[in-house]
């Protein structure tokens, strides 16, 4: 086991009709003055929007609104938010709202103390030394934002998107109620599961040796996501297993399921598709991330797994119940062909990613880059942004160079 550090300081709030008492925790926390942060709609469409202005307004904290974030959300709304902050003397970052307006505001509380543009941040050309605190009211569960250290920006005019990781972008408290995702539309539910479980695997496939605890940890998690997530897909008002996704999203990425696990000097992860994943989202704004994710991830397993079978054989068994065939134990009579163990090891972790993927493409997530609308012309600029923000030689599980990228992309097509 790696030496770590587990920091997750934010106070989680969760369960049913907690978004009601926001005022009340902000007003008791010493917060007075909140800048709302949202996106194009869904919040104001179900009431959310409008029981946190109530629960605001009774408890004295007065507020002021920002509103149209997008998906992938771009800077040009960042430095706009934190002229508000500046202007308003805001003390408290609110965003109502999934991963982009998480990060939207996780943005403005970084660039609102900062002299520079805000910008530099995600450019690697500065970095935080403050912040204004931020709270979050969850009603999607899929970015783990809500506790996580992590925050991702777009930069339209260079057709860039980018990380800043920091533990200045720990939210200080987190309303999580599994009800508020009763009305997600499946194909954001989908989307949400395959992010909270890509957040998981970049750990688990770190390149660094078995940790048992963190492994049970991690695999746990899946199984607990996958369970939930055939039953939301039936029943979307079901509270319990709705509640299981929120929870899962959360623990997914503050850090807890890579203990132990964290290449030394870098982060507790590979992340490897998460930065290949980026690329197509710079690219076309409107690919939902975890979409993006279901298809990088079964291409980028298929071409490394190899470096590490280990990892793979250990995911397979714990996750789906896959193990290698064993001529000393398994009946092979329809099997004509010898197995040996390197095609028994080949079969176990190939059958163990085509579950994967399966998993993904019966909740609606897609199999292919086409099916996103990325096409084979488009891997050049996907590759020039991956320069980058990931340099010529990227990720722990397997180095990858800007060629291995090209043949990942190529593969998923």
């Amino acid at each position: 086991m790696n030496n770590f550090t587990f920091c997750s300081p934010t106070k989680l709030i969760f369960g049913k009709g907690v978004i009601d008492h926001v005022g009340e925790e902000l007003a008791h926390a010493g917060y007075k003055r909140a800048l709302i942060v949202y996106g194009q709609g869904s919040v104001v469409r179900t009431g959310t929007l409008d029981r946190v202005k109530a629960s605001l307004e009774h408890a004295g904290v007065e507020y002021r609104e920002l509103g149209g974030v997008r998906p992938n959300p771009e800077i040009g709304l960042v430095r706009e938010g934190a002229e508000i902050v500046r202007r308003e003397s805001i003390d408290i970052v609110l965003p109502v709202g999934g991963g982009s307006a998480m990060d939207c505001a996780k943005g403005i509380a970084l660039a609102a103390p900062y002299e520079g543009d805000a910008w530099d941040f995600w450019r690697k050309r500065a970095k935080p030394e403050r912040h204004v605190p931020v709270a979050t009211v969850v009603p999607t569960p899929a970015s783990g934002s809500e506790a996580s250290n992590s925050c991702v920006i777009s930069n339209d005019a260079e057709n860039l998107k980018c990380g800043c990781t920091t533990e200045f972008n720990r939210p200080v408290i987190s309303f999580l109620d599994p009800e508020l995702t009763f009305t997600l539309p499946p194909y954001q539910t989908a989307a949400g599961v395959t992010d909270m479980m890509a957040h998981i695997m970049e750990r688990f496939f770190s390149g660094e040796p078995s940790v048992g605890v963190t492994d049970n940890i991690a695999c746990g998690l899946i199984r607990a996501a996958i369970d939930a997530a055939n039953i939301v897909m039936d029943e979307p008002e079901n509270y319990d297993a709705r509640a299981e996704l929120m929870w899962v999203g959360t623990l997914a990425h503050n850090g807890l399921a890579g203990c132990g696990l964290g290449v030394p000097g870098q982060r507790d992860g590979d992340w490897s598709c998460h930065g290949l994943e980026h690329e197509l989202s710079a690219l076309d704004t409107t690919i939902t991330h975890g979409a993006g994710l279901a298809v990088i991830f079964p291409a980028w397993m298929r071409y490394v797994w190899k470096r590490h079978p280990e990892r793979f054989l250990a995911f397979g068994k714990q996750v789906f119940g896959i193990e290698p065939i064993d001529p000393e134990v398994d009946d092979l009579s329809d099997i004509d062909e010898e197995i040996t163990p390197e095609r028994a090891e080949h079969d176990a972790v190939e059958a163990t990613i085509d579950a994967l993927q399966d998993f993904f493409a019966s909740i609606g997530m897609p199999t292919t880059l086409t099916e996103l609308g990325v096409h084979a012309e488009d891997i050049d600029q996907l590759l020039k942004g991956l320069r980058i923000n990931r340099g010529e030689l990227f990720g722990s599980f397997q180095k990858l160079t800007l060629d291995d990228a090209r043949a990942i992309y190529e593969s998923a097509l």
